[in-house]
């Protein structure tokens, strides 16, 4: 189905993602970090950029922000934890389009990427 890139540096959680995208037919590539992104879109346009924003050492608002030429339209999906309100404000005005609760990436990761997917 679709090419999706998740931005974290969270293994666990980033592979628990994979599999649940993988098991629903989608194409899933971890990236670590700013440059993992960068090189990843030079390669071939994804449908969907997934941006973890727990991580204040990845940065993934700001990442996502700065390659906004590069994504040219690309729509993104964020989570934060919900006990950090500001995360997620900064993933909205990142331009992430959705913004959702770890916990609920975690139980609706399927349902979330098809959604944002289908507009």
């Amino acid at each position: 189905m679709a090419r999706v890139l998740v931005l974290t540096g969270d293994l666990l959680f980033g592979s628990n993602l994979q599999g649940a995208l993988a098991a629903a037919g989608h194409r899933v590539e971890l990236v670590p970090g700013r440059a993992g992104l960068a090189g990843a879109l030079a390669e071939n346009a994804p449908e969907l950029v997934i941006v973890d924003l727990t991580d204040g050492a990845l940065a993934g608002a700001e990442v996502f922000a700065s390659l906004s030429a590069q994504l040219a339209g690309t729509p993104g999906l964020g989570f934060y934890s919900h006990v950090d309100p500001a995360a997620r404000e900064a993933g909205e005005a990142a331009g992430i389009g959705l913004v959702v609760p770890r916990s609920r990436m975690a139980r609706e990761a399927a349902a979330l990427v098809d959604g944002v997917l289908a507009g």
